[in-house]
């Protein structure tokens, strides 16, 4: 590994909670970026108050800020807000999730920031973005998920649909955060000037539909998807099925790979019958073809599935606990695992980012800062004296939780 980190010398602010701008800016520190975590007194970023939770520290806070610095800063405070547009005055990003207009009020909007930084990427999240009739409102990821369509699609005819159980409005807009801020620093090079990112997890989330939209609209309305429960109904064979001890899914939407299925579980019979050789034909069939392969399955346990079918190179997996994961050789071949030494929790294991450059290692150095874990050094380097950072820290515009006195900064 001989080259620096893509983003080394990019200083970020993160004044963001929760997921979607953290996880955006732990994207941001991993690939060499220089991020301070700013947060307010005593109760800090909202993630610190998620499960799970280990020695008073939340784990959820901890996979979205590692290798981060930590800054707690009292902003209703002349001093503070002060020291905030010094420190904003050295930066190349800065992030924020709070709802339009309310950082104006502030003092930290995008107007005021740049008129004192013109170089600043300025990056706005929000549930539905700074224009629109519904700008105004608040919202989280499992409101965009809802109106966006998604939701409706999944699970059983006839039932209400089934919670995501991941966060997929805010880690998707955090992603596309990260390709947004990228995009904007390089454009930066040319010329010269930053310029406002606006992101809405609504957006994001309609953005994300590879099918539905364009089935839609190029149907003349027609076409509108609908719950299917196990499989999909415009791509058989393609679905989860139920062995014996487990599940597992199956994926033989390809004419070739279907062949060989059904050579698999209903011999020359179903192998020959032509009406199955084409996508069209499956799906007009798809009733006829799911009960073999649902039979074929349940006589079998998930091994001796996963067997046969890779045999005939059909493609398959088991559908896996968390525990599992995190055992699967090709998870820890990969290193998407990772351990690290927490100051207060010790050692802890949480997700990697799937991060794999051939010239260059991205795998964080540092964990989650403690609040206010760097206030001093922060400071410090933004020109205030010892004694400076003494008053404010004694007068409240600093803080730092308990642990951080026993710690070097």
């Amino acid at each position: 590994m001989s080259q620096p980190l893509p983003l080394e010398g990019i200083r970020v602010i993160d004044y963001s909670h929760f997921l979607a701008g953290p996880h955006l800016s732990r994207n941001l520190a991993a690939l060499g970026a220089e991020v301070i975590k700013v947060e307010r007194p005593t109760s800090g970023d909202a993630g610190r108050q998620h499960a799970y939770f280990i020695n008073g520290q939340s784990g959820y806070f901890m996979q979205q800020n590692m290798g981060k610095k930590g800054l707690c800063i009292n902003l209703k405070d002349p001093r503070g807000l002060e020291m905030m547009h010094k420190l904003t005055d050295t930066a190349d990003v800065f992030i924020e999730n709070y709802r339009p207009g309310a950082l104006d009020k502030l003092g930290l909007g995008y107007q005021t920031l740049s008129a004192r930084n013109p170089g600043l990427v300025y990056c706005s999240i929000s549930a539905y973005g700074h224009t629109g009739p519904e700008s105004h409102r608040a919202g989280f990821g499992l409101i965009a998920e809802a109106k966006s369509g998604i939701m409706q699609m999944v699970g059983t005819p006839g039932e209400a649909p089934p919670l995501l159980r991941i966060a997929l409005g805010d880690m998707y807009t955090g992603l596309n955060g990260v390709a947004a801020v990228c995009a904007a620093l390089l454009g930066r090079v040319k010329s010269g000037k930053g310029q406002h990112i606006d992101l809405a997890l609504y957006d994001c989330l309609v953005s994300m539909h590879e099918y539905a939209v364009q089935a839609y609209t190029l149907s003349g309305g027609t076409e509108l998807p609908e719950k299917a429960g196990h499989d999909l109904p415009q791509s058989t064979l393609y679905g989860a099925f139920s062995a014996r001890d487990g599940d597992l899914v199956i994926a033989a939407q390809v004419d070739e790979a279907w062949k060989r299925l059904a050579l698999l579980v209903g011999g020359e019979a179903l192998a020959g019958d032509t009406r199955f050789h084409s996508a069209a034909g499956r799906n007009a069939h798809r009733m006829e073809i799911l009960p073999i392969v649902r039979a074929w399955a349940a006589e079998r346990s998930v091994a001796d599935c996963l067997a046969a079918l890779d045999a005939v190179d059909v493609p398959c997996a088991k559908v896996q606990r968390i525990d599992e994961v995190l055992a699967d050789p090709q998870i820890i071949a990969r290193n998407m695992v990772i351990e690290q030494d927490h100051p207060v929790v010790g050692k802890v294991r949480l997700p990697n980012l799937p991060y794999h450059f051939s010239d260059c290692d991205t795998t964080p150095k540092s964990p989650a800062p403690l609040m206010g874990q760097h206030n001093r050094s922060i400071a410090a380097d933004l020109g205030y004296s010892q004694a400076d950072i003494d008053a404010l820290a004694r007068d409240g515009v600093l803080y730092a939780e308990e642990a951080v006195a026993s710690l070097q900064n």
